[in-house]
């Protein structure tokens, strides 16, 4: 059976998702095989693996930095805010439902066969389980019914390391409070102190872990730095959307809808110099750029609302009527088409007309597509013609179908399991897909940007090669690297060891 540790926060955004991906690396860095395990996941950013389960994106960060392939056990119950009182709830990768948060709470016990299997299969397989908690073990309130923080680490006895974020403030606060409202066999739990995104000289912090080593009887295995990493973590990708990103030579514009899904979609964009990316929220942000993307979205309805409510449906529209690019991902693909429908209620009911973009009617449905796809850009119209014939791999989560009207033309070629079937719509200046990460292959992003960087009489001979996976490696190797330097290991095997 595999040796576990649980890495568990003061907060959320402490930095546990990003502390699990570097133990993950040095182990197998270590010639360990580790895998991630984080029991509930409450995230809009999901991924689909290769059998067609759903799972959060961290969990497969984690595994990348372990050096395996995603998978739907690593993270067994993932949540999907559906509104602010309610969630989708999926199981081993498949819906189980949707609930309103005050119903969920006492359901949630039910889920520990489900949580206990998944853990347990892992165990057999793999030398190291590395666990994330959610959020704080201090959260009393829902201590009772807890399955992810100290509960779960009762359920499969797992040691604790205790992260807290300084650059936040009041870390030495937030670390002793969160122990002291602990139980006592929950703080017995807890082996080791972590302060996380630390700027300066650790000297001048060293008193003060003295005397919280000296109150809490827990020993601090260390203090690590801020980090400066590209690496898609659920944490770093908000703090990406809070940006106010100054536009840079290509300035392509994302619409941040109330409910934004998947948008590790445009990493790859972000990644390519010259090129910046801005998440939109009011019309006077939009300024004029070369490209606007219309993402995925949880509550697809609702959010077009938001748009039209606002005035960025006006402007988006305007932008388009001017010649100017849009592109729409999964949701925002939705939305540009004629109408879209809802006879199940599967997000709010009823009937709206869309943005009258592109010729196409959406009809929610309660069966949802999850499935990886590989796929070539047709013959591909206008701005965007030199994607013609590449290829990409990606998947799709929606729970709608979208057909088009005699006139329309498709996008993209995709197969499905088996089954060679037509995605997308294009229309002029304006083309739309399900697919998620169709940008990640660099042939697609190279040729996107080169299209736009030409209209705008930039040379294409600008947009330098990007080998995406080997970037991703590095940036794992760089944090595991800052890491191993920054804990003390010998401490962290102890515990992994039962040594203390």
């Amino acid at each position: 059976m595999a040796k576990v540790i649980m890495v568990q926060g003061t907060t959320s955004n402490a930095g546990k998702s990003l502390t699990v991906a570097a133990l993950c690396r040095i182990f197998k860095q270590d010639g360990l095989k580790a895998v991630p395990f984080k029991s509930q996941n409450m995230a809009l950013n999901s991924y689909i693996t290769a059998d067609g389960a759903e799972m959060g994106r961290a969990q497969v960060m984690q595994a990348e930095a372990a050096g395996i392939e995603p998978d739907v056990r690593m993270n067994p119950i993932l949540l999907k805010p559906t509104s602010d009182c309610g969630s989708q709830i999926i199981v081993n990768g498949k819906v189980r439902g949707t609930m309103r948060a005050k119903d969920y709470y006492p359901y949630k016990k039910q889920l520990i066969p489900d949580i206990l299997q998944a853990y347990n299969s892992l165990a057999e397989e793999y030398d190291v389980i590395v666990i994330e908690g959610a959020g704080s073990p201090a959260e009393i309130n829902l201590r009772e019914n807890d399955i992810v923080n100290m509960g779960l680490a009762e359920l499969v006895d797992a040691p604790v390391l205790l992260v807290g974020d300084i650059d936040r403030g009041g870390v030495f606060a937030s670390l002793y409070g969160t122990v002291a409202l602990l139980q006592p066999e929950e703080q017995e739990r807890i082996k080791g102190l972590v302060i996380n995104k630390f700027r300066g000289d650790v000297d001048i912090l060293k008193p003060g872990l003295d005397m919280m080593e000296e109150r809490l009887h827990i020993p601090f295995v260390g203090v690590v730095p801020y980090l400066y990493l590209d690496i898609d973590d659920e944490d770093s990708l908000s703090e990406r959307l809070q940006a106010k990103q100054q536009a840079a030579l290509l300035d392509i514009a994302v619409i941040r809808l109330p409910r934004i899904s998947n948008f590790t979609d445009f990493a790859p964009l972000e990644r390519i110099p010259g090129v910046s990316v801005r998440y939109i929220t009011r019309t006077h942000e939009l300024k004029n750029p070369d490209l606007i993307v219309l993402p995925g979205s949880k509550n697809t309805m609702d959010d077009l609302k938001w748009m039209r409510q606002n005035g960025l449906e006006a402007a988006v529209k305007k932008y388009a009527a001017a010649g100017n690019p849009v592109f729409g991902i999964c949701g925002g693909y939705q939305m540009m088409g004629l109408t879209l429908a809802d006879p199940e209620s599967v997000e709010a009911g009823g009937f709206i007309d869309g943005m009258c973009l592109l010729p196409t009617h959406t009809t929610f449905c309660a069966d949802k597509t999850t499935t990886q796809v590989h796929g070539v850009m047709e013959s591909v119209d206008g701005l965007f013609s030199s994607l013609s014939g590449a290829e990409f791999d990606g998947y799709e989560i929606h729970m709608g179908e979208t057909v088009h009207e005699n006139t329309a033309k498709p996008l993209t070629a995709i197969t499905r399991g088996k089954q060679l079937v037509m995605d997308g719509t294009q229309s002029g200046n304006c083309y739309g897909t399900y697919v998620h990460g169709i940008f990640d292959r660099e042939g697609i992003s190279k040729a996107l940007i080169s299209a736009l960087m030409e209209r705008k009489g930039i040379s294409a001979a600008d947009v330098q090669a990007f080998d995406a996976e080997t970037y991703k490696q590095q940036q794992y190797d760089a944090l595991a690297d800052a890491v191993r330097h920054a804990l003390d290991m010998d401490a962290v095997y102890r515990i992994l060891n039962r040594e203390v």
